[in-house]
């Protein structure tokens, strides 16, 4: 779904930026004295255009070759109207090869788009020639720059999903070690009682394999993590569904006004799940608290047909992203823990005002 609405944004904005570029062609062909002096020339100028321009509704699958439709087509601009531009508006799509494509490959086509620039000394002059020189510079520049942007936010991103799934696999160490410690009292229970009590021995059993089930649970979802032990512990027992009560009142007494729901028994679910959703429920919490300026939140806590459900909303605005943060927590790092349990979490702001965090973990497929 995330992947989808993107793509869409995504269109339209490279479908805005068309339309404004073919805009300005169409408006300098027909404005300009010095433009094509034929109707038939100033139709296929226009056709010029239109193509130049829609190559920016593919670049992104393409970009090599988008940017050789758009010189190709800016070749017969230069020839039938020298004074919109070198190439005509090919500096927007260089721009968006320098956003997709690291330097190795944006400023070998930066070199050949410069390359036939004094030819500008035969049609125009110098001023000309610096004015192409500029635009292709500033464009390769403004799209480096954005490049670079994105992939400092990139690697921000990784460094929390790294953090995120450091703190789930400490966490869930303690939850698996427990059920471990549970399975091995138990089978030396069954043993020590296997003649003289067979039905003791045949309830221990039972409890080994309640307590095996969960484990396996609780090693699906740890398997996933990429642990990096750095030999830290979290201290006392992990929380879960039971201490959101706690947790709320926590909250209210610092001035947030929480409202929590329950529907379905959430609290006999896996101590793995039930440590995830406390922990996206704290972190919707803190966010709406303390960047969000919120003064009331909602919570629901929804379990029925396997399905564990999770929603957050508060009344204050959208977080701000903090460039600098490399911490496992925020947005990136509850959607890494929904994921590492095959569920999903979206987040943001609402149209009537608010923000909403809403997790679905399916619980009975991680069994």
């Amino acid at each position: 779904m995330r992947c989808a609405s993107r793509s869409r944004f995504l269109l339209l904005l490279d479908g805005g930026i068309a339309t404004v570029s073919l805009a300005v062609c169409l408006l300098a062909l027909l404005a300009s004295d010095a433009g094509p002096d034929t109707s038939g020339a100033t139709a296929v100028a226009v056709g010029l255009a239109v193509a130049q321009a829609g190559c920016l509704l593919w670049i992104r699958r393409h970009p090599g070759y988008a940017l050789g439709v758009a010189a190709l087509a800016g070749v017969g601009l230069e020839a039938l109207c020298p004074q919109l531009g070198w190439l005509g508006l090919v500096a927007v799509p260089m721009a968006y090869v320098a956003r997709l494509r690291p330097p190795r490959y944006s400023l070998v086509a930066l070199g050949l788009l410069l390359a036939p620039t004094p030819w500008k000394l035969v049609t125009g002059g110098w001023r000309d020639l610096l004015l192409a020189v500029t635009a292709l510079g500033l464009s390769w520049t403004l799209g480096e720059l954005q490049r670079g942007q994105a992939q400092r936010r990139g690697e921000r991103e990784r460094q929390v999903r790294a953090a995120e799934r450091e703190r789930i696999s400490r966490e869930l160490h303690d939850v698996v070690a427990h059920h471990v410690a549970v399975i091995a009292v138990q089978a030396a229970a069954a043993e020590d009682v296997f003649d003289e009590q067979p039905e003791q021995a045949r309830a221990a059993l039972a409890a080994i394999d309640t307590a095996a089930r969960s484990a396996l649970t609780e090693l699906r979802a740890m398997l996933h993590a990429l642990a990096l032990d750095d030999g830290s512990e979290p201290d006392g027992p992990q929380p879960g569904l039971a201490q959101l009560d706690a947790l709320a009142d926590a909250v209210r007494a610092v001035g947030l006004r929480v409202t929590l729901r329950r529907d379905g028994d959430g609290e006999a679910l896996p101590s793995g799940v039930q440590l995830s959703a406390y922990r996206i429920v704290q972190e919707s919490l803190t966010n709406a608290l303390r960047h969000g300026h919120a003064t009331r939140a909602d919570v629901d806590v929804d379990y029925r047909d396997g399905v564990l459900r999770l929603e957050v909303v508060n009344d204050g605005p959208a977080p701000a992203r903090r460039p600098g943060t490399t911490t496992g927590r925020g947005i990136v790092g509850m959607r890494e823990r929904a994921r590492l349990l095959g569920g999903t979490l979206d987040a943001g702001p609402l149209p009537a005002g608010g923000f909403r965090v809403h997790a679905r973990l399916p619980v009975e497929a991680a069994r």
